[in-house]
């Protein structure tokens, strides 16, 4: 079924049964790697919903011509995280690709949202994300030190809320942001092993983004769930070897390299010297964020 750039690779892909993860599926299978598709079959909001739709997309995968297994365990557990590592090298030999995209959504204000609402939303994509890499990173660790050919690929899934924030979205916002964080420390931890880690922020509209994009945007064509799965695959490959602690979004057909906090040229020196003073700080935020009043002595440095 494949095109042959993922021919001999194994991935899994977390939340693979609907929406994005299941577009990033059919597209790695469709370049020649085995998937295995973990999903639960949750509702958006976590909760059962009594539906197999990782079998769905494995068994569509199969009936293509392309190798795939499904797998209902719940990131969430830490033991399922390890089990699905597991179960993808026992069925296939190997793992090559993590594609971390599990999610739900607990939209409330933050006066309105409950502990439980903010517990769910962590646990599965924070929580889910770090169990599934922690199992995998052990194991392309293992593989390494034995002297096998490493070529490990961690793909995380973050979002413009975790990037800019969304009023409605504290835990998913948090998480999401947090995500970025751990992708940036997973890739300097495992480049000695030849594993890189990056994360996409796909633009998409799907159950979780029902919310969002409503009436006709929902139709839109630049909203696929499957626009990122073309940068997915090629995260994947040998030919993005070289990147790696990165974050890149996609929007309808723009490809989007992120950069995150960064400083800004100017700096703002303390008056006396060692130490600033509380007394000079209103000045010193106004010089660095442009409202300090005409006239008003800078104490800005660029070096």
């Amino acid at each position: 079924m494949g095109e042959g750039r993922l021919d001999g690779k194994v991935a899994i892909v977390t939340g693979g049964g609907r929406g994005i993860g299941r577009a990033h599926c059919l597209e790695l299978a469709s370049h020649g790697a085995a998937v295995v598709v973990n999903d639960p079959g949750v509702s958006r909001d976590g909760t059962d919903s009594g539906e197999s739709p990782a079998e769905q997309v494995a068994s569509e995968i199969v009936e293509s011509g392309g190798r795939a297994l499904a797998n209902k365990g719940s990131v969430t557990r830490w033991t399922d995280g390890a089990d699905l590592i597991g179960q993808t090298v026992d069925e296939f030999g190997r793992l090559d690709i993590v594609v971390n995209n599990a999610g739900i959504v607990r939209d409330k204000l933050i006066t309105r949202t409950t502990e439980e609402d903010w517990d769910a939303v962590i646990a599965v994509h924070l929580k889910g994300t770090f169990s599934v890499t922690k199992h995998a990173c052990d194991y392309f660790r293992s593989q390494s030190k034995s002297g096998a050919d490493v070529r490990g690929r961690i793909i995380n899934t973050t979002s413009g809320a975790g990037l800019k924030g969304n009023a409605g979205q504290s835990a998913y916002s948090a998480a999401k942001a947090a995500i970025v964080g751990l992708t940036l420390t997973t890739a300097s931890e495992m480049e000695r092993y030849n594993v890189t880690a990056n994360a996409i922020s796909p633009v998409a509209a799907t159950r979780l983004s029902a919310d969002v994009f409503t009436g006709g945007k929902a139709n839109d064509p630049s909203l696929d769930p499957g626009q990122s799965s073309p940068l997915v695959a090629w995260l994947a490959s040998d030919e993005a070897a070289w990147l790696t602690g990165q974050v890149l979004r996609v929007d309808g057909d723009l490809l989007v390299r992120m950069i995150g906090w960064t400083q800004k040229p100017e700096k703002y020196r303390a008056r006396t010297g060692g130490k600033l003073d509380v007394a000079e700080l209103n000045q010193a935020a106004r010089l660095l964020y442009g409202t300090a009043p005409e006239g008003v002595v800078a104490q800005l440095v660029t070096n």
